[in-house]
């Protein structure tokens, strides 16, 4: 398969983030699209950040490597006070040098929580409050709940440290929400435990870009049925209980994969409809757009 011609930069859908300084009310949960997989949630009286990217680069340099498409819709510097920031695994596109370093300089009483022997990248780029965890364990951090859940991927960021640091999403409890950021990962079997453990959920943020050429990705990256399915999975465990908007996410930042670069949400869509699931479920953001839960 040809590579899809790459889209002007900017050229994607964008939206005002509607964004709330220093914390929205407890009884408030937001979440914000900033792009790639990184999602602000305003949960609890919460600030939390899911794998925080604003490079320009998703690489170890910043004159060579994948260069985003889309910028950043909200600047660095003017988030929230962070109170959690959750880091998924290792990879460039997800867990970012100078982001992190500038992150924990403005925001040095953040809580880093991240996967087994991530610990040390991230207090060697300045955090200073960092729980490691393994899949299945919880942690109490701020009065939220939080328990890495398996991903099926791997992790590589320095020469000859390829699967030394572990890979995960994240369930999430506070103030009566559920959340479920599935990070980076192809289809596993072990969805539907997720769901049973730590739904019903609220939000489910699943990828659904950078799929081809499939010979090569599936081992890594769901496509948009897989994305779905897993999204079913999540939800077999609890059929009584509302179904939880599903926020795709892992698209139109970067160029990684081969597949045109507005297909994922486009794909996602006519399967979504295909499974019969309630179109006002399937949140695909716009750039910057935020949506209250």
């Amino acid at each position: 398969m040809k590579r899809a011609p790459t889209p002007p930069r900017g050229s994607l859908p964008t939206a005002a983030p509607f964004i709330a300084h220093p914390r929205a009310a407890r009884g408030v949960a937001t979440a914000t699209w900033i792009g790639h997989s990184t999602v602000l949630l305003q949960a609890g009286g919460l600030n939390i950040l899911t794998d925080p990217m604003w490079s320009e680069r998703a690489s170890p340099v910043q004159w060579a490597g994948p260069r985003r498409i889309m910028p950043p819709p909200v600047a660095l510097e003017a988030l929230p006070p962070l109170d959690v920031v959750l880091l998924s695994h290792s990879h460039y596109d997800h867990f970012d040098k100078t982001t992190v370093k500038r992150l924990a300089r403005l925001h040095p009483e953040a809580t880093w929580v991240v996967p087994l022997k991530l610990g040390a990248y991230v207090r060697g780029f300045g955090a200073r409050v960092i729980v490691e965890l393994d899949w299945w364990q919880r942690a109490d951090v701020h009065g939220m709940t939080v328990s890495p859940t398996p991903a099926r991927h791997f992790s590589a960021r320095r020469f000859r440290d390829r699967n030394r640091t572990l890979w995960c999403g994240f369930a999430l409890e506070v103030a009566g929400r559920r959340f479920y950021f599935a990070g980076d990962t192809a289809y596993h079997p072990e969805f539907a435990s997720i769901g049973q453990r730590y739904g019903p959920f609220d939000l489910v943020m699943m990828p659904i870009g950078a799929y081809d050429p499939r010979w090569f990705m599936h081992i890594v990256h769901v496509n948009p049925e897989e994305a779905v399915q897993a999204y079913v999975d999540v939800t077999l465990a609890h059929p009584d209980a509302p179904p939880p908007y599903m926020l795709g996410i892992h698209w139109g930042t970067f160029r990684l994969t081969d597949e045109p670069m507005d297909e994922p949400p486009a794909r996602t869509r006519a399967v979504w409809q295909g499974r019969g699931l309630s179109d006002d479920r399937l949140w695909v953001a716009r750039f910057g757009e935020t949506r209250s839960l």
